[in-house]
């Protein structure tokens, strides 16, 4: 069933307003996919904060015009499925996780603001890490240096400690 003039305007502003906040747009075939698959890939992209969705193409070349994502507009043929991520990693991880799992799913290609991605370029970016990945490294990378501080720290009263005990065990024993 074909989506009335005013249905359309609604999905273009819908996307539209994805793309705006989006740094990674990742696009792929679908074809030959079951239901129960794209049930899970739906789940696994919802829980990554990824928007994913299978529109018209020509609606996409409409939400895309005028933004940073315009030169995507060539790669937009056949069946496709969209991820819109504002993490740059995200989007690319769920579609190649899935993608691995999935014969039926093959990735075509994507875009950042302003660039295209190829097949290639879209695994590299699969296998960064992620935003938040980057945040706990660089956290425990702080926090070391302080953690160490303060068992140095520690150390010198139980050294103490030890010794005295060392003194009162000799006494006893004498």
């Amino acid at each position: 069933m074909s989506l009335n003039r005013e249905e359309k305007t609604v999905v273009i502003e819908e996307v539209s307003a994805q793309v705006a906040q989006a740094q990674s747009i990742i696009i792929a075939e679908y074809r030959g996919l079951d239901v129960a698959s794209v049930t899970v890939l739906r789940k696994q992209a919802r829980e990554s904060g990824v928007y994913l969705r299978v529109l018209k193409n020509t609606l996409v070349r409409r939400a895309l015009a005028d933004s940073s994502f315009e030169e995507l507009s060539s790669q937009l043929v056949g069946p496709l499925m969209y991820a819109i991520s504002d993490d740059p990693v995200a989007a690319a991880k769920v579609m190649s996780d899935f993608a691995k799992t999935n014969d039926s799913l093959v990735i075509k290609g994507g875009a950042m603001p302003n660039s295209l991605l190829d097949l290639n370029g879209v695994k590299a970016l699969a296998t960064m890490p992620s935003r938040d990945e980057l945040i706990a490294k660089l956290l425990g990378t702080m926090q070391a240096p302080i953690t160490q501080f303060v068992r140095t720290l520690n150390e010198v009263p139980t050294k103490f400690v030890r010794g005295l005990a060392a003194v009162r065990d000799q006494k006893q024993a004498a």
